[in-house]
């Protein structure tokens, strides 16, 4: 096949076979963590569930069972700082707790990398789109999933802003 030929693909034998990873974006928080599922590809999220969590800490084991199960390539962990980009003390939690996700998925041999991502504002904008969706009743109605999906859409817009906090390759 010469150069300008195309494989069964779709693709001419130098081009390189693009595949999707799915990407899971966290939007961290004490009691409850929102997720959102994206696709590399198509760069979309959806919003996935609300995980309840124990003074920060997650069900280590449905975490790590949602990642393996789905195939999750990439976390993106969402990184709470304040308007003038200082740390606040949740942004520490958030940072904690991405070593740890990311020290659990090394012990665990999972091929997956973690980052940190900024996430100012996304629950405000999470409110707003919830409201004019019709997605919420009141103020105190779960927006945490919606959220992690305005996150991952942070990080589609500029993936190289994020901060990796662990690059994990089996072996």
């Amino acid at each position: 096949m010469n150069s300008n030929e195309s494989n069964i693909n779709g693709l001419s034998d130098s081009e390189p076979e693009i595949k999707p990873h799915l990407i899971l974006a966290l939007d961290y928080g004490v009691k409850k963590m929102g997720m959102a599922l994206g696709n590399t590809i198509t760069e979309t999220a959806r919003a996935f569930d609300i995980l309840a969590m124990n003074n920060g800490q997650p069900d280590w084991d449905n975490l790590l069972g949602i990642i393996k199960v789905w195939g999750v390539a990439k976390v993106v962990v969402g990184l709470p700082l304040n308007m003038d980009g200082s740390s606040s003390m949740l942004s520490k939690r958030a940072h904690k707790f991405a070593r740890r996700l990311a020290h659990r998925v090394m012990e665990q041999r999972l091929p997956v990398t973690v980052t940190l991502c900024d996430e100012r504002l996304t629950s405000v904008a999470a409110r707003e789109i919830a409201w004019e969706n019709g997605w919420i009743q009141n103020e105190r109605d779960p927006i945490d999933d919606i959220s992690a999906c305005i996150l991952m859409s942070t990080y589609f817009a500029d993936p190289n802003s994020s901060l990796a906090i662990d690059a994990i390759k089996p072996d």
